[in-house]
């Protein structure tokens, strides 16, 4: 009997091992298993959502080096439909927290893609996503010890920039040849916009303002690591070098942007050799800049003290022809009607001033403590508006609350309506979170899904971070995983919307670096436009449903292009997230 009893359990414990090894190496890789394709911190909510596997009830969590299962639970009961009318439902295994790597595996049925449970588990991601920018840069050759296959010969040296007539002055005429280099590209184009540079490098700069001890440590291999400069404010530098250019040193007044007359074809930047212009002032791209110079004075000072006052003295220039000149808005249609060669390039154009204004003038204050800045927000609007390029009033409010504690010159009251507001924003971002089908934030109103719509879901979570930061409730925090969870997988189309991080990313986004160079994958570290129901572009989508509408197809300017005001809010949600874990 005893015999027996051993045969049979020598035989279950065989079945047991030739078993066990099946759930990680025969099980289909299955795309309808959605989570973070990069992984979770070990103390953070983690969930993966199902779609129409109705009678799967099981899942197990697999250990792929110790080939063997760590977890085990149930799916959820409750079902929830997509926008397309798909089921939906969602597995937590939150309460699982040891570190490693692992995939998730639909007991019997199929398994998910792979991810890491690790204390760090953003910190590549982070680093890609600023070295994104140092990929960016114009007039420089980017060498192999720090671009690795991606090093390119220099392109746009930028020093011989013709004054378009729209943009002459008492100083500068039509066709006059100004010098104007560094900066980065734009997006997907080898043009340089001013406006676009203001909330990016807005965003960055406050990033560091934020966890500056974590950028005092971080390096990402560009040429200036090591020089005793956090790498994060030497990439910024870059652009800030460029932009102060753009300032016409006559008047103060700042130019809308450097671009050539039409856009260039997919050719390397050396070979993109088009004449560039200066292209007309405005009084929004001379406010973006006067916020930014004032922000950039104030962190570089202790590094660059000479540069900080140059930097200063800028904005405060450029405040004053924004003072003088306070309704010149961008319209590129009536300048082409006016002015030739036409310019045909991107407009960031915009209807009002305000929110520039705004940003501008909340700089200025917490940098020189002038009154005469206050005065501008007394009576401005308080309401939340999450930060684009277009509506920038909240950057300047993020930087009010930054130095609440330290300023005090700031009306209680006043503080009070602007963190009441904060907060109001922020909950109104996670209103019916639980009821969408991948709970995520982004998902709390269709009309999210816009040009751009990763972006929303990037400065979505800055705000949340924001209101984390200001309330300690934990709510907001995970809203913000959330949203990154979003970015990386947990999405309608399954894709991570990151160049190079995932296993299921971008491999033809619209950016001329990339389809310039068919034989390279595309540079890592960008994030792509998104789900954009508009499909602006003309390209073949397979769906039409809003939260669908994204094509990997580099003609897809209208999903699948990158941009430096896209990757800048992803940046700031992937590294804080990481300096918040530290």
């Amino acid at each position: 009997m005893k015999s027996k009893h051993l045969l049979i359990l020598g035989l279950l414990l065989i079945q047991w091992a030739c078993k066990a090894p099946m759930i990680d190496s025969n099980l289909p890789v299955d795309e309808s298993i959605r989570l973070n394709q990069i992984g979770f911190y070990p103390d953070q909510q983690k969930i993966a959502v199902i779609l129409n596997h109705e009678d799967a009830e099981d899942f197990v969590i697999w250990d792929i080096d110790k080939k063997d299962i760590v977890f085990e639970g149930k799916l959820a009961t409750q079902t929830t439909k997509t926008l397309s009318g798909q089921n939906t439902r969602v597995a937590d295994f939150s309460d699982f927290s040891q570190t490693g790597k692992y995939v998730f595996v639909l007991t019997g049925v199929s398994k998910s893609y792979p991810f890491e449970i690790q204390s760090h588990v953003n910190e590549q991601l982070g680093k890609a996503s600023i070295k994104a920018f140092y990929f960016q840069r114009a007039g420089i050759e980017l060498d192999k010890a720090h671009a690795g296959i991606w090093a390119r010969r220099l392109g746009h040296p930028d020093d011989q920039v013709m004054i378009h007539p729209s943009a002459i002055s008492d100083t500068r005429q039509a066709g006059d040849l100004v010098s104007s280099p560094f900066g980065w590209y734009d997006a997907g184009d080898y043009n340089k916009y001013v406006v676009n540079s203001g909330i990016t490098v807005g965003t960055l700069l406050s990033l560091y303002e934020d966890y500056p001890g974590y950028f005092q440590k971080l390096e990402l291999n560009i040429p200036e690591s090591g020089n005793q400069i956090p790498d994060l404010l030497d990439e910024i530098r870059w652009n800030l070098d460029w932009m102060i250019t753009m300032q016409d040193p006559g008047d103060g007044g700042v130019y809308h942007k450097l671009t050539t007359a039409k856009f260039e074809g997919m050719v390397e930047p050396h070979l993109a050799v088009s004449q560039r212009y200066m292209v007309a002032k405005s009084t929004t791209a001379t406010l973006d800049f006067a916020a930014v110079m004032a922000q950039a004075s104030r962190v570089y000072k202790s590094y660059y003290p000479e540069e900080s006052v140059i930097f200063l003295k800028a904005a405060e220039k450029a405040w004053n022809w924004a003072k003088e000149n306070p309704e010149v808005l961008y319209n590129q249609n009536v300048l082409n009607e006016a002015f030739d060669p036409d310019v045909v390039t991107g407009t960031y154009g915009d209807f009002s001033a305000a929110d520039e204004r705004i940003w501008a003038a909340s700089e200025l204050f917490v940098t020189t403590h002038n009154l005469l800045y206050w005065e501008e927000l007394s009576d401005a609007d308080q309401s939340f508006k999450l930060p684009s390029w277009n509506q920038v009033s909240w950057l300047g409010y993020y930087s009010l609350l930054r130095y609440q504690d330290s300023i005090t010159l700031f009306p209680q009251e006043w503080m009070a309506v602007l963190k009441i507001n904060l907060l109001a924003g922020a909950r109104a971002q996670l209103e019916g979170v639980e009821t969408k089908a991948f709970q995520s934030p982004i998902e709390t109103n269709e009309t999210n899904f816009k040009w751009g719509s990763n972006a929303v879901t990037a400065n979505q979570g800055i705000l949340l971070l924001y209101a984390f930061n200001q309330s300690g409730e934990r709510a907001f925090l995970d809203g913000a995983y959330d949203n990154l969870d979003y970015i990386l997988g947990r999405n309608a189309t399954g894709y991570s919307y990151v160049t190079g991080f995932g296993s299921k990313t971008p491999l033809h986004p619209h950016h001329r670096l990339a389809v310039s160079r068919p034989d390279l994958p595309p540079l890592p570290g960008f994030i792509v436009g998104g789900p954009n129901p508009g499909q602006q572009d003309g390209c073949n989508y397979s769906s039409s449903f809003a939260d669908e509408s994204y094509t990997d197809e580099s003609c897809s300017y209208a999903s699948n292009e990158i941009a430096i005001n896209w990757n800048a809010p992803f940046a700031y949600l992937a590294n804080s997230l990481e300096a918040i874990n530290q």
